[in-house]
């Protein structure tokens, strides 16, 4: 077959906001060699159009749908092999069933659910719509610190620090008005608010990093910005299954923001640090060892890349019975950063009282 007769794998997104606007065109225009965006679809007519026009440029037969009959014709065109549903937090869930339903695979954005309680429900539904079909749909969610090439390193690097002493992760956020997504009615509006929302990165840079669970909790929580939906300071205490402890302290809007893991070992110290160079932004990934001597190495950000790209090639293979797609992705990890950060606002709201983290 020649190059111009391959048959792309075709999308659709669900959501025309500001990731889409920002993050998911300009990172899929890239990628018109190994996906075909055919589809964008909003609740608004204005907002779907509005995307559509950034996206034909590099997918000149894109088409427009919105509200209600514009979802349906999206789930019952069967060319539709892939729906990215990148929506407000407290309607993914429902909508990538629906997808799912329909036989279509599910590249969902964090937070992969409102609640823990909304995630078992869905992941019960999931598995008895997987084992009713022949070749079940994905379903990923997009966190894009699994796929960053810094925590990739640091999971490979973490193995030489010897056996873990204690963990650290301080996120000193900027989430102020000059933040796009400052003003997000549905972070606002979601429990746990911007803690939750944003929280779910660096739990799930943590959980990549030290390669084990968190066990238990016991945090204090604050609310000090009142511009800000509470809370908006968190301090935790946590437990790893390993044995080994931890803090995690985030606050949601600082004057000099910071933001890195670091974990201590006998043999040595890991750490990555938010930071930028030569105007590129990204992680530094260092390595410290007890003879004094360190390493680091810096890596741009490239994850929502990564995901994309990951995604586009699993639905391409998922027609392959043997074929498994990339666990990184799976639901169940996204399901994971959200029981540790529940039980971590529900320790704050019992006033520091030791918390289990559910299990998936």
């Amino acid at each position: 077959m020649a190059a111009q007769d391959v048959v792309l794998p075709k999308i659709a997104i669900l959501g025309a906001g500001i990731f889409v606007r920002t993050q998911y065109i300009p990172r899929l225009a890239d990628k018109t060699d190994i996906v075909d965006l055919k589809a964008i679809w909003s609740r608004s007519e204005e907002s779907a159009k509005a995307v559509v026009e950034l996206a034909s440029k590099y997918f000149p037969n894109i088409k427009c749908k919105w509200g209600d009959n514009g979802l349906e014709e999206i789930l019952q065109d069967y060319s539709i092999k892939g729906v990215a549903v990148v929506l407000a937090g407290q309607a993914q869930v429902d909508i990538s069933l629906r997808c799912l339903r329909a036989g279509k695979h599910v590249l969902q954005e964090k937070p992969a659910s409102a609640s823990i309680c909304q995630a078992e429900t869905a992941l019960s539904l999931y598995k008895s719509l997987c084992s009713s079909v022949a070749c079940p749909p994905i379903w990923a969610v997009a966190e894009n610190y699994r796929f960053e090439p810094a925590f990739v390193e640091a999971k490979s690097l973490v193995n030489g620090i010897g056996d873990m002493m204690n963990v650290q992760v301080i996120v000193e956020g900027s989430m102020n008005s000059s933040n796009p997504y400052f003003s997000s009615s549905w972070r606002r509006n979601l429990t746990g608010g911007f803690i939750l929302d944003m929280g779910v990165h660096f739990i799930a840079g943590l959980r990549m990093v030290v390669g084990c669970e968190i066990t238990s909790v016991c945090s204090s929580c604050r609310h000090v910005d009142t511009t800000l939906p509470p809370p908006d300071n968190i301090c935790s205490l946590f437990q790893l299954e390993n044995g080994c402890g931890g803090v995690f302290i985030m606050a949601v809007s600082t004057s000099s923001p910071k933001i890195y893991w670091r974990v201590v070992g006998t043999k040595g110290t890991l750490q990555v640090e938010r930071g930028n160079k030569d105007g590129r932004h990204g992680y530094v990934v260092s390595f410290y060892a007890l003879d004094g001597t360190s390493q680091s190495v810096f890596h741009p950000f490239s994850g929502v890349d990564e995901e994309l790209r990951t995604f586009v090639r699993d639905i391409s293979q998922a027609t392959y019975k043997e074929y498994e797609a990339e666990p990184r992705s799976s639901y169940i990890e996204g399901a994971r950063d959200i029981a540790v950060l529940e039980a971590m606002l529900e320790s704050g709201v019992k006033n520091g009282a030791p918390i289990h983290v559910r299990k998936f």
